[in-house]
């Protein structure tokens, strides 16, 4: 697994530090509020759960899967939810966490979709965020890491369902998916 890794961006260490900075932020932004933490499966889960244990206000949290990737390594800018979530937000403080942004649709489309669901306010938080790739004029309220145009792997993200374990976040080799593109692999 690791001969496919190209470079590592970020140690697990890096991480751990940036999250904590992250938890801190919003600490203070929603001191003596409750918050709703909406998790986008599959690959924030591991994001989402170092970054709420660094939450110390009250909150509760649910997770939502899309799709935008279908059948290629990259967006196909149609998204769909294929998991909802199960609670209410309307009149709630809610904070979408995504393990990455690029193009920025599948973030557009979350905020339009729940932002009709009357929250009292909505703001994002990605791990990692890749500007270089936007369709969509679209900013996280809070992010990790910004990153170059590189197709990254660990700390929940993936490629083929394979690399989320990786502690820390690395550049996979190109020659790794371009054998690949477009036989259903996915980058979430």
């Amino acid at each position: 697994m690791m001969q496919d890794l190209a470079e590592i961006l970020f140690s697990a260490e890096e991480i751990a530090a940036r999250v904590k900075e992250l938890g801190n932020q919003i600490n203070k932004d929603y001191e003596g509020k409750e918050l709703i933490v909406v998790g986008v499966l599959k690959g924030s889960l591991m994001f989402m759960a170092d970054l709420i244990r660094e939450i110390k206000v009250p909150l509760r949290y649910d997770l939502i899967a899309v799709s935008s990737y279908g059948a290629s390594t990259s967006s196909s800018g149609i998204v769909r939810i294929i998991k909802d979530i199960d609670v209410s937000i309307q009149n709630e403080h809610v904070l979408i966490i995504e393990d990455i942004v690029d193009t920025g649709l599948t973030l557009r489309y979350l905020i339009t979709t729940l932002s009709s669901r009357q929250p009292a306010s909505l703001k994002s938080c990605v791990l990692l965020d890749k500007p270089s790739r936007r369709k969509t004029e679209i900013a996280p309220d809070y992010s990790g890491f910004v990153i170059p145009d590189k197709f990254v792997v660990g700390y929940g993200l993936d490629y083929a369902q394979r690399y989320r374990q990786l502690p820390m976040i690395a550049a996979l080799k190109p020659e790794v998916y371009s054998t690949e593109k477009n036989s259903g692999k996915e980058e979430n």
